[in-house]
């Protein structure tokens, strides 16, 4: 059974209650929308499958005005330069475990609060390009401590970054022990470049499922629901969930266990979830800075933020567009979710045969 709205209790007030009523109102909601409103996903979730498009769509993806090529770099410079060598991740210690951990706290320290300080306290951009211009949280029993800033930072640099080091370390480990399969660019280019390539459709691939998964009850209500205490999101956001919602948000590290790779697509795979999450939940579109726009915000997952039930996954994932849950940011959007949520409020309320 999948959570309804009413599972969220008093994080939807009365007024967007009844925005949702009115689907017509959907961009009244929203301060900024994206030009290319209706959304659509990459090239290859369509049918048919269009090869030159997709082409197109991959090679723009890893250009400098998208962030992926930003993620890769930094991993590139992470195991070059901060990360310990494998023998000395050959046997668990904390030395060696401490410093990943501390170097993982750095980086979020500085992406996360750094996007927050231009945004939210020196606010640089204003309310430009910023999806929902309403404040974030103050004095609200919803969040630990009654302010979602602290209650947000608290479970991104207390679970989030320690989770994501030891699923780092134990894979680190693996690599020096033979129980993950080390390979190098020299010993097989056309897969080092391919994994690469792939790994962002793994990851998009994992999310789905895994996030589709703690939308069904009781994970909802147990660990999930933390989350979604923000309808409106910023940087701190992306890591703001229970440790469980950790655990599985980094397991698809995992996969390094079966398949051949080098610690750069470990680490590659990481940031994915450690740099990605704070930048797509910042709640701005673009960062500006000068003359120069980096895509950052991630309008179909704020979608997922203001309406639950849609948009399970990411761009690159076609499952919300097979299981009839994508939402792409127009009014008629808006009443295709409300009319599957009223659908699974009914199917909640039946009572089992």
């Amino acid at each position: 059974m999948s959570h309804t709205a009413d599972t969220t209790g008093e994080n939807l007030s009365r007024d967007e209650a009844g925005e949702q009523a009115n689907p017509r109102q959907s961009r009244q909601r929203w301060n900024y929308m994206p030009p290319d409103v209706p959304i659509t996903q990459a090239p290859y979730c369509e049918w048919p499958i269009r090869p030159m498009v997709c082409l197109r769509y991959l090679v723009t993806s890893w250009m400098p005005q998208n962030d992926r090529i930003y993620y890769l770099l930094a991993a590139i410079g992470i195991w070059t330069w901060f990360t310990p060598s494998l023998d000395r991740t050959a046997t668990f210690q904390f030395d060696w475990m401490a410093e990943i951990w501390l170097r993982n706290f750095t980086l979020v320290l500085t992406i996360a609060g750094g996007m927050h300080l231009w945004f939210f306290t020196l606010r640089k951009q204003d309310e430009a390009l910023r999806y929902d211009a309403r404040p974030l949280a103050k004095k609200s029993r919803v969040f630990h401590f009654g302010d979602q800033v602290w209650d947000n930072m608290f479970w991104t640099l207390a679970s989030s970054v320690l989770v994501g080091t030891l699923w780092e370390c134990l894979l680190l480990w693996a690599y020096a022990n033979g129980h993950a399969t080390m390979m190098t660019f020299a010993d097989s280019p056309v897969w080092f470049v391919g994994l690469l390539i792939l790994i962002p459709f793994w990851s998009g691939i994992h999310f789905y499922w895994f996030h589709r998964l703690f939308h069904v009850e009781p994970l909802y209500k147990w660990f999930h629901s933390w989350h979604h205490k923000n309808i409106n999101t910023g940087p701190w956001s992306g890591h703001a969930m229970h440790p469980v919602e950790h655990i599985g948000l980094y397991s698809d590290a995992a996969l390094y266990f079966l398949v051949a790779s080098h610690p750069v697509h470990l680490i590659f795979n990481l940031m994915l979830h450690t740099i990605a999450g704070p930048v797509s939940h910042c709640g701005y579109d673009k960062l500006r800075i000068g003359g120069t726009s980096i895509q950052t915000g991630d309008f179909m997952h704020q979608l997922h933020h203001r309406f639950f039930d849609c948009n399970y996954g990411t761009y690159e994932s076609p499952w919300d567009k097979v299981f009839g849950s994508f939402h792409d940011g127009t009014p008629e959007g808006d009443a295709l979710i409300t009319e599957r949520r009223r659908q699974l409020q009914v199917s909640a309320a039946r009572p089992a045969e």
